[in-house]
């Protein structure tokens, strides 16, 4: 078997894989029989359909063959029109004879120079050879397209054109004489232009690529245009010849001035024939051009709402960027456009739209600008379509945005559209970064792959929760985020105005610390020390920086941090340092010279350097922990005289001795270390850790404090009472802080991060406001798990639009009030309408209580100016005028001084949208915007917080002093002041009740008596005094009007201002009874109402970054980037709270990982 096997010859190499796999079975023995197939039916006549119609290259070449042998014809048809001669006798004797032997009329048309032309032999051999040709050629491609109908080939119209044009020369091959014979070759035009487009259409085959409607349609036009021009001009040319003999240029000029309509008449036609010929050219014209015009204007309109194509050549060429939006609204496309080409180095790039929708008449009129439609390209088209991003050439696209329709009543959906798209691009163009916007943050793992994410409910809730510790944390953020010069409010009278339009031009730059002037000096320094010094020194603030081989950015390290060359340093300032100019003072150095041991390095011991000045060092209000460090103090003995205060200088580097050790996780404050026995007995003793649980997939882990035991989900219910405790509304709770209500429309897993940041650890535990969660639906329990844990916490199933239920959560003794946007309201009919019953509830609010500080959201900037509404106001009369004048000169934050916006009162999430714009030219700026709202957490990075300037704090005087201070004692760096103002207005509510006392006449003494003994000695009012208050108001309002003529001008303004604001009193005192008279229905007590208190005459602004020499105030709310209070606990201690720490960063790692 084996010597068998060995004599079979090798296989063939065709067969040898087939025998592999049947078996090794000899192929001599093998009867199979080897089939081909064809695509095609394997005759003569398809192979030739084959290579002249069906293969798309060889049929390009056909097409371009019978497209020059059409052209060759009309040129050797103008060679012989420019050799002939009509004077001349040419064509057949015998006719020539014929015709000359009639009756001479001199009417009559002289047919020879028309039927007879002089065409010579060689030129007659070549038209011969191309009639023939073209004659071959067009009856083999009639054959090979029949199909059953030979009339239907015959009657065709480029058939009958070619009979025409070759069948005679054809003839004239056999009849010599008729060789000189006029034959209308001009008519192959027609042919030419049959050819071109078949041409056209084969090449799109071709090259495989969709054709261009667009670029087909002016090519039919253009060539129609052409031949019916050069047809015009062939037969006038030729008819005239019996006539005026015009030459072939005669006849275009005739041509060109009749199909434009001047007719200026040197040029006409003689003889019947041609002007017959002019007739029906005319008419044809008349006929044709329109209809292709027609076409042409219907795929042009069409191509306007599609966008066209961004070409290849300039996308190779240029830089561009893709946007892709659901829809456009013309708010959006001017906050991108502005903030994106708001910086230097963006100027010469493109923005390429890619959106699904037609664009709207204001989109359209605001891209017809010529700064936009320059730059600025429309493409109607889905992201989901390879065709359409090919169109926007997104794969050398330098970014692409993708932003979500927060204006979807199903904004989940919207989400889900966003989540695709960001998929398609991913997969078409898996190298162009990706910059996407997303709603809702259960939906972000979806897009981890992106470059950069913002997710709207994460920063909306927390920019909200810090809007309740840290006032107007909203515009701060929102002023950093926007692009500004601080050219606002320059020009306006108010002094606040200047200073805060001034300083909202500061924004977060970076730069490398070798390659700084700011900051290079300060290598092998303290983080403290570098902050302190380069803001006194040049005004800019150092905030964070980040090592050369880690990715995460501190803010604000601490003085234990030490600057090194490579690191990456970000600094608040007007510009960016490259765009700065340094001018050196000598003789300002030369005055301070003698002061440079003071403010300058130093490593000398912090109390010798007290003590040699003979200065107390003593700390700030409510700056965290306190502690009697050697940095502060003099010795004991020293502390019974009585010193004028001093400020420590900074370290270079810093001394263990001159840290406060800050240290929140023990809890070493006396007040909390040592709980009350009500506090012990109702279980309010809390620990600090890591939420057991998040209700959504990405969440930071954020250390906060805890319940020892979850809650209850029925104790989690405010209004009602449960087997755990009897409470039915938040007075009976008793809470010893304020409350923070939350007024959403449903528990959506953005509201986490509204609770989180108000829980930190970091937050003081006597600091804790409760929570009140004042929910439309009721929330599910997939919420409810995760806000068990947290304490005092608590929700309500109740709107704002119910009186009652605010009463019932506690909105008499709450802190703040925050309003959140609906989902439901986010779309309306008319745009800017969205927000309006969210604008008529907040006013209510605000009418019924006026010491009560609302945070609303809005979705359109443009409503802020509703906000705390009053007619006849004229200070808000003349800001919507400062409004209107900074929109003229081009501001992108023209509603910044709104009261409402400038106090921190109102947001919009729109307004964070250049963040995510913002983060293609700093990359960095998402990560920072996200520590300070405490969305991340970065082991050595600072939190945001403040400060209240209290008079004991004056005697610093100066931010510059301030900054030294805090840097010195606590290693906090201050970012920026918070400043509320009295508002000045024309009358008082005070002056108010002076004036109505001073009106009253000597018989109503003993009424008026009685009232302020009823007004002192009552908590609340009473419903017998309103009818006194209306009586004397009367009274007052009689006495006035007939006093009025006896006074000036200027009094009468006065009084008439005071008769407003008395009406306006009455007006507040009809709330107040409604508010009490529903409070004594529900049960509740009155006292703490208080219905007087008014903050109308207070206005808020924020300066961010002032000067060094910015002068403090009372009640100035300092912002502070505090270092983490985790970095300073000892890495050698071995107590049970260090152990707990390292288990806790164990956690976090697997939870990183995770």
């Amino acid at each position: 078997m084996v010597d068998v096997e060995s004599e079979v010859p090798p296989l063939p190499p065709r067969y040898r894989f087939r025998d592999l796999l049947l078996g090794d079975q000899g192929w001599q023995n093998d009867d199979r029989v080897q089939v081909e197939f064809y695509m095609n039916d394997n005759t003569f006549k398809e192979r030739l359909k084959l290579f002249f119609i069906k293969n798309q290259r060889s049929s390009l070449r056909i097409r371009l063959f019978n497209f020059s042998l059409k052209l060759l014809s009309c040129f050797l048809y103008i060679v012989r029109v420019l050799l002939d001669d009509p004077s001349r006798e040419h064509g057949c004797k015998e006719l020539n004879r014929a015709c000359s032997n009639q009756s001479y009329i001199p009417a009559a048309i002289d047919w020879r120079p028309i039927i007879w032309v002089n065409r010579s032999l060689p030129l007659w051999g070549l038209q011969v050879s191309v009639a023939v040709i073209s004659l071959l050629e067009t009856i083999l491609l009639s054959y090979l397209s029949y199909k059953g109908n030979m009339w239907e080939q015959v009657l065709r119209i480029p058939f009958l054109l070619e009979i025409i044009n070759a069948i005679p020369f054809i003839i004239t091959i056999f009849w010599p004489s008729l060789r000189n014979l006029f034959i209308p070759v001009f008519l192959n035009c027609w042919l030419a232009k049959h050819a071109l487009e078949n041409m056209i259409n084969d090449l799109h085959r071709a090259i495989q690529r969709t054709q261009s409607a667009m670029f087909n349609q002016v090519l039919i036009l253009i060539s129609t245009l052409l031949c019916l021009i050069f047809t015009c001009i062939c037969g006038i040319q030729h008819l005239e010849r019996a006539g005026n003999k015009l030459t072939l240029f005669d006849s275009l000029y005739f041509c060109i001035v009749t199909f434009s309509t001047v007719g200026f008449g040197d040029v006409t036609p003689k003889i019947w024939p041609s002007k017959l010929l002019v007739v029906i050219m005319i008419c044809v014209a008349l006929v044709v051009l329109p209809i292709q015009f027609e076409q042409l204007a219907y795929l042009w309109m069409e191509r306007q709402k599609s966008g066209g194509n961004y070409s290849r050549h300039r996308a190779q060429t240029e830089k561009h960027v893709v946007l892709c939006v659901s829809s456009l609204k013309i708010d959006l496309l001017m906050d991108f456009l502005n903030e994106f080409y708001a910086h230097p180095r963006l100027q010469d790039y493109y923005v390429v739209i890619l959106c699904p929708t037609e664009m709207d008449a204001q989109v359209r009129r605001v891209l017809q600008i010529p700064m936009w439609s320059q730059r600025v390209i429309y493409l109607q088209g889905s992201a989901l379509k390879d065709q359409d991003l090919l169109r926007a050439k997104m794969d050398d696209a330098e970014a692409c945005f993708i932003l979500s329709s927060r204006c979807e009543v199903d904004r989940t959906a919207a989400d889900h559209q966003t989540i695709l798209r960001a998929w398609a691009v991913k997969d078409f163009a898996p190298n162009c970064p990706l910059y996407v916007q997303i709603l809702k943050p259960e939906n972000k793992f979806h897009i981890k792959f992106a470059d950069h994410v913002v997710c709207e409910e994460e920063f909306k809730y927390a920019m909200l929760a810090l809007n309740c510790i840290c006032p107007a944390t909203s515009t701060l953020i929102t002023l950093l985020v926007h692009t500004s010069r601080g050219q606002e409010g320059q020009q306006s009278p108010e002094q606040w105005q200047k200073m805060y339009g001034r300083c909202s031009g500061n924004e977060v730059y970076h730069i490398n610390l070798e390659e700084s002037v700011f900051f290079a000096e300060y290598e092998g320094k303290s983080f403290t020390y570098a902050s302190f010094h380069a803001h006194k020194k040049f005004g800019v603030c150092l905030i964070g920086v980040r090592r050369e081989d880690n990715k995460n950015i501190l803010l604000n390290p601490g003085p234990r941090y030490i600057m090194s060359p490579s690191d990456i340093c970000f600094y608040i300032n007007i510009t960016k340092e490259e765009n700065s100019a340094f001018k050196k003072q000598e003789q300002h150095r030369k005055n301070h010279s003698s002061r440079s041991f003071y403010h300058g390095p130093s490593r000398l011991p912090v109390h010798s350097i007290i003590a040699s000045m003979g200065t107390v060092a003593i700390d700030l209000q409510d700056t965290g922990c306190r502690s009697g460090g050697a940095n502060l103090t003099l010795p004991s003995e020293a502390g019974k005289e009585v010193r004028r205060p001093s400020i420590a200088p900074v370290l270079e580097v810093a001394d263990s001795s001159a840290i406060h050790t800050c240290d929140l996780l023990s809890d070493q404050s006396e007040d909390e270390t040592t709980p009350s026995d009500e506090e012990v007995s109702n279980g309010l003793e809390y620990l600090k850790g890591y939420p057991p649980y998040s209700p959504y997939i990405g969440s930071s882990p954020t250390f906060c404090h805890l319940l020892h035991e979850k809650v209850p989900f029925c104790c989690l219910r405010l209004d009602k009472g449960c087997q755990h405790n009897y409470y039915e509304d938040a007075k009976a709770y008793g809470f010893k802080n304020k409350i923070i209500i939350v007024a959403a429309e449903t528990a959506g897993n953005g509201l986490y991060n509204f609770i989180v940041p108000l829980r930190a650890y970091y937050r003081p535990k006597r600091e804790l406001n409760p929570i009140v969660l004042l929910l439309d639906n009721p929330p599910d329990m997939h919420f409810l798990d995760a806000i068990c844990w947290f304490p005092m916490v608590y929700y309500m199933v109740g709107s704002i639009d119910n009186l009652d239920d605010l009463l019932r959560c506690g909105v008499t003794f709450a802190a703040n009030v925050v309003v959140v946007d609906k989902e439901s309201t986010m779309s309306a009919e008319e745009d800017y309408m969205a927000d309006a019953k969210t604008i008529v509830n907040v006013q209510t609010l605000f009418r019924l209580f006026s010491s009560l500080s609302i945070i609303t959201e809005l979705t359109h900037p443009a409503n802020m100016r509703f906000m705390q509404f009053r007619a006849k106001d004229c200070y808000s009369l003349a800001l919507s005028k400062l409004e209107k004048k900074e929109r003229e000169k081009g501001s992108n934050l023209a509603f910044m001084f709104r009261l409402p916006f400038a106090a921190g009162r109102v947001f919009s999430i729109s307004m964070l949208d250049t963040l995510l714009y913002q983060s293609f030219v700093k990359d960095y700026m998402i990560s920072i915007a996200r520590l300070l709202l405490g969305l991340d957490t970065t082991p050595g990075s600072g939190f945001l917080c403040s400060m209240k300037i209290t008079e004991d704090d004056l005697w610093i005087r100066t931010y510059a002093r301030l900054y030294q201070k805090l840097c010195s004692s606590t290693g906090d760096v201050p970012i920026g002041i918070y400043r509320t103002e009295s508002q000045k207005l024309t009358t008082s509510e005070s002056q108010i009740s002076i004036s109505v006392e001073e009106w009253e006449d000597t018989k109503d003494n003993k009424d008026q008596f009685n009232y302020r003994s009823n007004h002192r000695n009552s908590t609340s009012s009473d419903q017998s005094d309103h009818p006194l208050l209306r009586r004397k108001s009367m009274q007052w309002a009689r006495r006035l009007s007939r006093k009025v003529p006896k006074h000036s001008t200027k009094t009468a303004e006065k009084i008439s201002q005071q008769r407003m604001n008395l009406y306006r009193r009455s007006e507040r005192q009809e709330l107040a009874e409604l508010v009490k008279n529903r409070m004594k229905h529900l049960g509740l007590s009155t006292t703490g109402y208080d219905e007087m208190n008014d903050h109308q005459n207070t206005l808020s602004y924020i300066l961010i970054n002032p000067s060094p020499d910015t002068r403090l105030e009372l009640n100035d709310v300092v912002y502070l980037i505090r270092p983490d209070p985790l970095s300073y606990v000892p890495n050698s201690a071995s107590s049970r709270k260090n152990s707990f720490c390292n288990a806790i960063g164990q956690d976090t790692r697997e939870e990183t990982q995770l």
